[in-house]
């Protein structure tokens, strides 16, 4: 785990196959950072890159001891190559972007001047998009309509990386699949003041993009992970229970609506589904229910044997010699 600079800025960098763009974009983060008068580092993650991108990144550290890089053996993708510059990031603040030169770096000094106005999460939005309309904009708009409806954290673009974190917010989070765009929901759930600023966006001038429609759906399915684990992580019981509370229900009603059939109307149970369909609604919800209570124990099995606790303490205030603090979800 890196040693935490209280004033240090921590750029986090992806990088698949971008050797186009490492020499302009080096020039352009040193330039724009340079600016700020603040310590920082830049960490590439270079993500298995076969085109060379690896190679320049390191003729890059060599000449700016400020550069650092972090090579994976294969491609695993950007959600887990941003969660790997985050655990060796030194900063206070964290600021993901990408690497095609997409993002403006000259906009990290706006990010940052918000995020000392008291947020947790700056999040950068592309108000003028420079994609392709149906094939990129238009799906990410859709995407971003249902994910803020769902989460009812109100955004605009979650898919743009350059963002501005403070490291606190980040803590006990980990990133998987698409996970890293719905970092803001957490903050938000979590406590954190969450805000969007308007941020350059460029065409791409170099290399080839990575996203496509599949992510789209990728996306959506991620964020189906986060609400149950942020919202049901520690009481699984009531998600399987209303689910399962649904399926009585079905079972019910199917049931009652077969009798009237058979008393009124002289219809055999033999001659309509509904008996089927009320054994099968009895038998799935008893499972939900069983379900949900095994995920109880699993969750205090969890919490118990690791000695975790379901909150994190923000601040504590006249407890002798600072006292000890439980470790934290």
């Amino acid at each position: 785990m890196a040693v935490i600079e209280q004033d240090l800025i921590s750029v986090v960098i992806p990088m698949f196959d971008e050797a186009d763009n490492v020499e302009p974009l080096t020039a352009a983060l040193t330039q724009a950072l340079d600016a700020l008068g603040r310590p920082y580092e830049v960490i590439f993650i270079d993500d298995g890159s076969l085109d060379g991108t690896g190679e320049k990144l390191t003729a890059e550290a060599k000449t700016n001891s400020r550069i650092k890089i972090i090579a994976f053996k294969r491609n695993v993708g950007q959600t887990a190559a941003m969660m790997a510059g985050i655990d060796h990031a030194s900063g206070s603040v964290i600021v993901p972007m990408d690497g095609d030169l997409q993002n403006d770096p000259a906009d990290i000094g706006r990010l940052l001047d918000k995020l000392d106005e008291g947020y947790g999460v700056v999040s950068g939005w592309r108000s003028n998009r420079q994609d392709h309309y149906l094939t990129r904009t238009l799906p990410s708009r859709i995407a971003n309509a249902i994910i803020s409806w769902v989460s009812g954290v109100r955004l605009r673009d979650y898919g743009c990386t350059l963002k501005a974190y403070r490291r606190d917010v980040l803590e006990g989070f980990r990133l998987y699949g698409e996970m890293h765009r719905f970092v803001p929901i957490y903050a938000k759930w979590q406590g954190a003041r969450v805000t969007e600023l308007p941020v350059t966006h460029n065409s791409r001038q170099a290399g080839k993009s990575k996203y496509g429609l599949s992510r789209a759906f990728k996306v959506l399915l991620d964020l189906m992970v986060v609400k149950f684990l942020t919202q049901y992580e520690t009481k699984p019981i009531y998600i399987f229970g209303m689910v399962g509370l649904g399926f009585f229900a079905i079972s019910f009603i199917a049931g009652l609506w077969a009798l009237h059939l058979k008393i009124f109307d002289g219809t055999s149970f033999i001659e309509t589904p509904l008996p089927l369909l009320f054994t099968l609604g009895f038998i799935t919800g008893v499972m939900c229910m069983l379900m949900g209570l095994l995920a109880e124990v699993l969750v205090r099995i969890y919490y118990e044997s690791q000695d975790k606790r379901p909150y994190t303490v923000k601040e504590r205030i006249n407890f002798e010699g600072g006292g000890d603090v439980p470790r934290d979800s």
